[in-house]
């Protein structure tokens, strides 16, 4: 495994122990201290992911034009870290949606440079390995910053401000890492770029390449943000401080997961992966929903850190192996763009089920979602060519 992708995974995990120190908590912070209402939750959320992941086509579209993907990634985890201090001098849900707004942007950024980065320094027949790797040490930084917030949180008996402001320090550290610890590998083919977005570049995205697009899009609207997990382990009662402690099991699970389920898509068919990852999905709605208590809680939100393994690298994967070598960081944008529009709906939509039918009916449409996604891929792979 090449050194620098070591040393992606790495600021991937600073960067997430950053975020998920202020994300963990950042649902609680907003009913609890600012009062705003589960629908408000959904709207910022939503609009968070989807704008991070809009910005990355633009981001994508950009390093497939320049050639050069590191800067435009360093210049996103920059803007990410120094969005920090805002979550902490936050007095209203406004202030809170523009520090979400101006952090998820950083991501948008760096994400789709970034991916196409790892693709570009990976071997191909361990290409779905690598993306795992990151993957598996991006999510030990998700773990890992929650249970910072939680001991933060109780030691300084539940001061969410002064958590906000530790987490600038980790962002920081990424930002350095990535300056000094990858270095760029050179261009293959021609050096004379030309618009990414033009018509006779995008004719060169086949077919496959748009379905993965399509999977991709129905795999969001069946997955809304985590953010109502995180309310979901609040209703059983566990105590605020230790509420974050859910989102840690989850991401454990992803960690421990991403790596096997990202070799395994370097030697099984990719459909029969998403299938089972859907039927993980549907089995965690179903969980979250009808089991009462801390246990169901923690079992359902277990098999969602599994869904998470199972299809998130595999869909980076398919698009890497798809999209021109000179096109990914374009392919990788399209992709998020198209998620993106889908992230927004899915989270105002749980919001409003969660207002209006209680967490049960949240849970039970995104499992409703992803039957009706699940069926729509078995009729496509048992269709006659």
């Amino acid at each position: 495994m090449p050194a620098a992708i070591w040393a992606l995974g790495f600021v991937s995990l600073l960067m997430d122990v950053s975020s998920e120190m202020i994300h963990s908590l950042l649902p609680l912070f907003l009913v609890g201290t600012l009062g705003a209402a589960a629908t408000t939750v959904g709207v910022i959320e939503g609009i968070a992911e989807a704008t991070a992941l809009v910005v990355k086509i633009f981001s994508g579209v950009l390093s497939d034009w320049l050639g050069k993907r590191k800067a435009l990634a360093v210049a996103g985890y920059a803007l990410g870290a120094l969005s920090k201090p805002l979550f902490a001098i936050a007095s209203s849900t406004g202030v809170v949606l523009a520090a979400r707004f101006i952090d998820r942007v950083g991501k948008g950024i760096r994400g789709a440079p970034r991916d196409a980065l790892v693709a570009d320094i990976a071997p191909p027949d361990i290409r779905g390995a690598a993306i795992g790797l990151r993957q598996s040490l991006d999510t030990v930084g998700a773990f890992v910053g929650p249970l910072l917030g939680v001991a933060l949180m109780l030691l300084w008996a539940n001061d969410f401000r002064a958590v906000f402001m530790v987490a600038i320090v980790p962002g920081l550290l990424a930002v350095v890492l990535l300056m000094v610890g990858v270095h760029e590998p050179a261009q293959k083919g021609s050096t004379h770029r030309t618009n990414p977005l033009r018509r006779a570049n995008l004719a060169r995205l086949p077919r496959a390449y748009w379905h993965v697009v399509g999977i991709g899009a129905a795999f969001t609207l069946a997955r809304f943000s985590e953010a109502f997990l995180v309310l979901r382990a609040a209703d059983t009662g566990i105590a605020t401080a230790l509420v974050p402690l859910v989102m840690v099991a989850m991401n454990v699970v992803y960690s421990l997961s991403a790596y096997p389920f990202g070799s395994l898509s370097d030697r099984l068919p990719h459909g029969m992966l998403l299938a089972w990852g859907l039927v993980v999905l549907i089995a965690a709605d179903l969980v979250l929903a009808t089991v009462p208590g801390i246990p169901g809680a923690l079992a359902g939100i277990t098999l969602w850190g599994v869904h998470m393994g199972m299809t998130q690298g595999l869909l980076l994967r398919m698009i890497a192996d798809a999209a021109p070598a000179d096109l990914r960081g374009t392919a990788y944008g399209m992709f998020n763009l198209v998620s993106g529009g889908a992230m927004l709906a899915a989270s105002v939509l749980a919001g409003v089920l969660w207002d209006t039918l209680g967490s049960a009916a949240t849970f039970l449409g995104g499992g409703a979602f992803a039957a009706i996604t699940l069926l729509a891929l078995l009729t496509r792979r048992r269709a006659p060519a």
